[in-house]
């Protein structure tokens, strides 16, 4: 029988930070939270969990990403101008705060329009900071298939960024 409780006291951090990261609210972290948790059940149910870490953060990241498919896909294409007396501020450092808002919502967006894998492999290897290596077991597919995913997601983050206006720092 598995203890619920101290799997999710053990790994709650991992999964919230995981879907926190990704959707960037806490109203959205912790629905992520739950479904991840609920489906780490049905998992469990099926078959012995070896690894919950691993498992968990997968799960995370799965949910988040659907999270943002689903809200970008609802969301109208052309969003309305911000009003710039909205957003300035007497505080020190309000304009690199906005444009970090404003530039993790691009990702954000962006990585909700790539296909499923790329994105998930794009968040395991630059986000999470994992090894090919480990990326590839994770996602029981061959190293070089991480690395071609890698890229493909990375050029089409590049290409994304790039025609919302944002420079990507990398050379197309």
């Amino acid at each position: 029988m598995t203890d619920w409780k101290s799997i999710v006291r053990q790994y709650g951090q991992l999964v919230w930070h995981t879907a926190y990261r990704l959707v960037g609210n806490d109203a959205d972290a912790l629905d992520c939270f739950q479904e991840v948790f609920l489906g780490a059940v049905k998992v469990d149910r099926r078959e012995p969990v070896g690894d919950w870490s691993a498992l968990l953060r997968h799960l995370a990241t799965a949910r988040a990403l659907d999270l943002l498919r689903r809200r970008y896909r609802r969301r109208d294409r052309i969003e309305p101008e911000v009003d710039p007396s909205v957003v300035i501020s007497q505080e020190p450092g309000p304009r690199q705060e906005a444009e970090a808002g404003e530039l993790a919502g691009r990702m954000r967006a962006a990585l909700a329009e790539l296909p499923a894998q790329q994105a998930e492999v794009f968040c395991l290897c630059r986000l999470d900071g994992m090894t090919y290596r480990d990326a590839a077991t994770r996602l029981g597919v061959d190293t070089n298939q991480i690395g071609v995913l890698l890229h493909r997601a990375c050029k089409r983050l590049r290409r994304q960024l790039a025609s919302a206006g944002v420079d990507s720092g990398h050379s197309k």
